[in-house]
């Protein structure tokens, strides 16, 4: 009975201290609630890096640690999260805005060209891909056997995950850009009509929609029974999930692309607009918590982990603010202001790293925990343009006092 005890401790420090198994990245920014954070395995050990890629807009999907991410190169690449490595890449036919899920060692992704791919996340080889009438910029969510992806050609699909054969598909009367969500049985999408549809998964039937004021690019999140998204037209809307009736709805003063992120734990959402505004709202009632000003407009969907929630701006930096006050705790410029580029992929967090992409053509990693990232190249552009207007000065200078 004593050895018995002894080999039972032994296993549970083992399970412990032991590596964290890999999650499946399902859905856009990894599960219903945006949070676009997974726990990294006890073996994890990141540091700052930076790799080129090419310019993006989609998010990372991470799994086992790699990250996952497409490029508008028509790429999508498989990076080592440690330290940046490409450790494969795979072409599609054109450029990739849709963010990559995983599900049963595949990754989903779609791209410009129209077709929906699945690809073996260990090797980079393709498995299948499905032909849309259009255009994919929605990123896939995944849920047992089914794949769903929205189009540009205004249908939404239900893909078989292992054969890539058509379930169903729904005519939505206008493209779909945003991403759908999964709850249960029941798919939530919206379409650039202004529409958010709730749709059953077993055959594609309608059981809700509702129009708002303009078109509708945020992806929906779901979090105790309602579901909430944004519109062009400026508010962020809460559903409730069963009938589509408006629960609250809160006017954000400008468009919104980005998707709403949620804290389960404290009931808190957060959400960016143009306007450059990023926002905190009770859960429950749509109350104004509070809000950040950043310097351009917001098109990523934040981050959380810890007491932390991680955004990127079209002004060229990543913000990492506390969650619960707002309060700025540090930023990181990549491009030195110079050189800045709209950061419209959604930051994601693996533990204490945060990783990012930028339309400069380059993913990140940071130390969020020492406040510390990579330096870049466009630092070395800086240090030149300086001693360059330095030596123009001093030889300006010397010009003069002659």
């Amino acid at each position: 009975m004593k050895n018995k005890k002894i080999i039972m401790g032994f296993l549970i420090i083992c399970v412990i201290l032991g590596p964290v198994s890999a999650v499946d990245w399902p859905m856009f920014h990894g599960n219903p609630q945006h949070t676009g954070f997974l726990e990294e395995p006890s073996d994890f050990a990141p540091h700052p890096w930076t790799t080129r890629i090419g310019p993006v807009n989609g998010s990372l999907a991470i799994f086992n640690k790699v990250g996952y991410i497409g490029s508008l190169d028509g790429k999508i690449y498989a990076i080592d999260l440690e330290d940046g490595i490409i450790l494969w890449d795979y072409k599609t036919g054109a450029s990739i805005v849709s963010s990559p899920t995983i599900k049963n060692n595949t990754l989903f992704v779609g791209s410009k060209d129209g077709y929906l791919y699945a690809i073996d996340i260990e090797t980079g080889e393709l498995k299948w891909k499905f032909k849309t009438g259009n255009s994919i910029e929605s990123s896939p969510a995944v849920s047992n056997d089914t794949v769903y992806i929205g189009s540009d050609d205004c249908r939404i699909y239900a893909i078989d995950l292992e054969t890539g054969s058509k379930k169903w598909d729904l005519y939505l009367g206008d493209s779909i850009k945003s991403s759908p969500l999964l709850v249960n049985d029941t798919l939530y999408v919206a379409a650039t009509n202004g529409r958010l549809y709730a749709i059953g998964t077993e055959n594609g039937t309608e059981i809700w929609n509702y129009t708002t004021g303009d078109a509708i690019y945020s992806a929906p999140a779901f979090y105790n029974g309602t579901v909430y998204v944004a519109s062009n037209d400026g508010h962020l809307y809460a559903f409730n999930v069963d009938d589509g009736t408006i629960e609250w709805k809160y006017n954000l003063g400008d468009k919104v692309y980005s998707s709403p992120t949620i804290d389960e734990k404290d009931n808190s959402l957060f959400i960016g607009a143009d306007n450059g505004n990023f926002t905190c709202l009770d859960t429950r009632d749509g109350q104004l918590k509070w809000s950040y000003q950043t310097g351009g407009p917001i098109r990523s969907t934040a981050a959380l982990f810890d007491e932390y929630v991680a955004l990127g701006s079209d002004d060229g930096t990543l913000y990492v603010l506390n969650k619960y006050s707002g309060k700025e705790e540090w930023k990181y410029s990549p491009g030195y202001y110079l050189f800045n580029s709209p950061i419209r992929s959604s930051p994601v967090a693996y533990g204490k790293a945060v990783y990012f992409a930028s339309e400069n053509g380059y993913t990140y990693s940071v130390d969020s925990e020492k406040k510390e990232g990579p330096t870049p190249i466009f630092a070395y552009y800086t240090l030149g343009i300086i001693i360059i207007i330095i030596g123009v000065m001093v030889g300006i200078r010397i010009l003069m006092s002659r």
